[in-house]
């Protein structure tokens, strides 16, 4: 959409890419990670920023300490740029729909989905829809869910725990993929049995302010001690190398053990829990490339613990 043109009263019209600059700054909250996300300076962004309220005729940005934030007319031009950036995606789907291969799904996964049902996934879609192009990048889920809404991808899978559910976001779209069973991982000559055994092990867990770490320090709580976490590491396949050379006890996911046998003992926890998993998109996205690639998601998991 190019709208550098002037109404007749001569408001300028107000051009999408901008509108998008501010949306992202209400979102990310920084003029850095605006710049850092879309891959511009931070004086470009603010260009392009100053520029959108000349044309707005409104002041939408004002001074917070060395930052800055949005206006009362910033929050509602920002708020007016999320419907905007809604509408040109359906007219891209559209588009899209005519020849589904032409715009490239770009999905946001987590290591266990990327190492197991991914490589089947993409196996299908060559099958059902040989011409889509896709892209793919391995996130956290957190940072996933982020940047879905933020429209740098068009589809996520992500996880949630028992206990530990993700806030329900109205414009995003969720449906389940599947389940995966967690047990303790413990070195081959550990002779523990039960999770309490172990308040005197060493653990390895995700990093903090993860929803996995969260979950497994409250596991170790409910049966009555503090984990030590002596590793943080987000590369579950380091984990598990840790736990195989006895440094280290874990909770791990059944998917890493798709297509290997388990170089470490695994032993069940209290009431056997397991994660869910589910893909996610913009309520806003209808094109036929994404709801493929979901559907072969689905497909893939199923086969892999069918």
């Amino acid at each position: 959409m190019n709208c550098t043109a002037e109404s007749p009263k001569g408001t300028a019209m107000l051009e999408v890419r901008r509108l998008r600059l501010l949306r992202e700054l209400q979102l990310r909250g920084t003029l850095a990670a605006v710049a850092k996300a879309l891959s511009y300076s931070p004086s470009t962004i603010s260009q392009q920023l100053a520029q959108l309220e000349k044309d707005a005729g409104v002041a939408l940005l004002e001074p917070d300490g060395r930052r800055v934030r949005l206006t009362p007319y910033g929050e509602v031009l920002a708020a007016h740029a999320a419907r905007v950036l809604d509408l040109e995606e359906a007219v891209r789907a559209e588009l899209a729909s005519v020849q589904p291969g032409l715009t490239p799904v770009r999905i946001a996964v987590m290591q266990t989905a990327a190492q197991a049902i991914l490589p089947r996934a993409l196996d299908l879609l060559a099958e059902r829809l040989p011409g889509l192009r896709v892209e793919v990048v391995e996130v956290p889920p957190e940072e996933g869910l982020f940047e879905l809404s933020a429209r740098t991808f068009d589809l996520v899978v992500a996880e949630q725990y028992p206990g530990h559910t993700r806030a329900h976001t109205p414009t995003l779209d969720r449906e389940p993929l599947g389940s995966d069973p967690m047990r303790l991982a413990l070195p081959p000559g550990d002779p523990a049995n039960e999770l309490r055994e172990l308040g005197d092990r060493a653990w390895v867990m995700e990093p903090e302010g993860t929803a996995a770490r969260q979950w497994a320090v409250q596991q170790c709580r409910a049966v009555g001690f503090e984990p030590d976490v002596r590793f943080e590491l987000a590369d579950l396949n380091a984990q598990v190398r840790l736990v195989a050379a006895g440094h280290a006890v874990g909770m791990l996911p059944d998917l890493l053990w798709t297509d290997i046998t388990p170089p470490v003992r695994l032993v069940p926890l209290p009431g056997n829990p397991v994660r869910d998993l589910f893909t996610a998109t913009r309520a806003a996205t209808s094109r036929e490339g994404v709801r493929a690639v979901r559907e072969a998601l689905r497909d893939a998991l199923s086969e892999l613990v069918g």
